[in-house]
């Protein structure tokens, strides 16, 4: 699928195109990684944000932001079974 600069993606779209799930991309937007516009309850995502985010000068940033959220869970649930 070839991702167009101006079109408007929806955020079903583009879990599809990045090929992660709803926790994830739901993820990107919250962290701020993937910008986006919230058009009442539905997110809204330029296909320059998608083209942005497959570009290799932003993967170290994202795989820093998904292991440090990793990371987070994992010592949450350390912290459980020390109690």
């Amino acid at each position: 699928m070839e991702i167009k600069e101006n079109a408007v993606y929806t955020r079903e779209e583009c879990q599809q195109i990045l090929k992660v799930s709803q926790s994830t991309m739901m993820r990107l937007i919250k962290k701020g990684i993937i910008r986006s516009a919230k058009v009442g309850k539905q997110y809204r995502i330029m296909g320059k944000e998608l083209l942005r985010i497959v570009s290799p000068q932003l993967e170290d940033k994202v795989g820093k932001a998904y292991n440090k959220a990793r990371n987070w869970v994992h010592e949450g649930v350390e912290e459980l079974n020390t109690d």
